[in-house]
């Protein structure tokens, strides 16, 4: 009887202290993918950067500031941009990410160990304007905080970006967000990752999509402190259609009214004339992949774009506010 009850006890232990999820990289299991794989087909190619504070307990206080936002853009910088405490980085991509078989695109931090670890959340955007969050999981304990320098166990995190050492990206699988009707999956131009604050702390803690504390380093008050996005790594793309077959009235710019930026709804290269409406040239974009415009240097009112794709031309009009 003693030693059947030794035995439920010591089951009890293993199963409770059981991690749940894939290990590090170069492990049997392992989902990390090398930065130098061949299943990469593209990489982000545009950034926009939010720093969050050096300390969210000091939140007027000085800001994240190590890492130009180019090192993450490509896939052979070595750089980084530096997130700090909750800040985010919005990336898009020459070509939309598309929800194809096994995972669609990885994420590159540049943890320098398999066990210190800084994580970051991941949404996903198909219009640059409705993100919509992986359902994330960590089952790292809540009772002790990790130390800023201090080690996280991998098997206990799941689709959280920083999972794995520099080199290796975690990967997601477009599939997993739930879905959205603001959401196209086969049709994502932006990609946001967002820095887990990583203190236990309740009044600024970040939580999994289980409602659970999510323990990573802190605090790590330095220039160079949370998140370090090196890189976004494209696995599946969305298949373009040629321009000749192209319909263009088919493109569509929103919001509209706007008063920062105009997006457009089309993956084609374009060429761009904004008009005022005095027939007077306010900005003119070569030919490119053009997701996004900037209109927030132009005076408000009311603007004629004409788009020009493969010789062929349309025009839209837009307000200002």
């Amino acid at each position: 009887m003693i030693r059947k009850l030794l035995f439920t006890l010591l089951l009890t232990s293993s199963l409770a202290e059981a991690q749940s999820y894939a290990p590090a990289a170069g492990q049997a299991g392992s989902t990390a993918i090398a930065k130098s794989s061949t299943v990469f087909k593209g990489w982000a190619t545009g950034i926009s950067v939010v720093r969050g504070p050096q300390d969210i307990a000091n939140p007027t206080g000085p800001l994240a500031s190590s890492g130009d936002p180019s090192g993450a853009l490509g896939g052979t910088s070595t750089g980084v941009v530096c997130l700090g405490d909750g800040g985010s980085a919005t990336l898009t991509f020459g070509v939309p990410i598309a929800n194809g078989p096994g995972f669609d695109f990885a994420v590159f931090e540049n943890g320098f160990s398999d066990t210190f670890l800084e994580l970051a959340f991941v949404e996903v955007s198909s219009n640059g304007v409705n993100f919509f969050r992986f359902p994330s999981h960590s089952e790292t304990q809540t009772t002790t905080q990790i130390g800023g320098f201090g080690a996280v166990d991998c098997r206990y995190i799941n689709n959280l970006a920083g999972k794995y050492r520099v080199n290796f990206g975690t990967p997601f699988d477009l599939s997993d967000v739930p879905n959205n009707a603001l959401l196209d999956k086969n049709n994502i131009t932006h990609v946001r990752v967002i820095d887990v604050i990583g203190t236990i702390n309740p009044l600024y803690a970040s939580h999994d999509s289980f409602g659970n504390i999510v323990n990573d380093p802190y605090s790590t008050p330095y220039a160079t402190g949370g998140f370090d996005l090196n890189a976004v790594g494209v696995i599946n793309q969305k298949t373009l259609l040629s321009a000749k077959s192209f319909d263009l009235a088919s493109v569509t710019l929103y919001p509209n009214p706007t008063s920062d930026m105009v997006y457009l709804d089309t993956d084609q290269q374009s060429s761009i004339l904004i008009y005022d409406m005095g027939g007077n040239v306010r900005k003119k974009l070569p030919t490119a992949q053009y997701n996004e415009v900037k209109v927030s240097d132009l005076n408000p009112g009311i603007y004629l774009f004409e788009i020009t794709i493969d010789e062929k031309k349309t025009t839209k009009r837009i307000v200002i506010k």
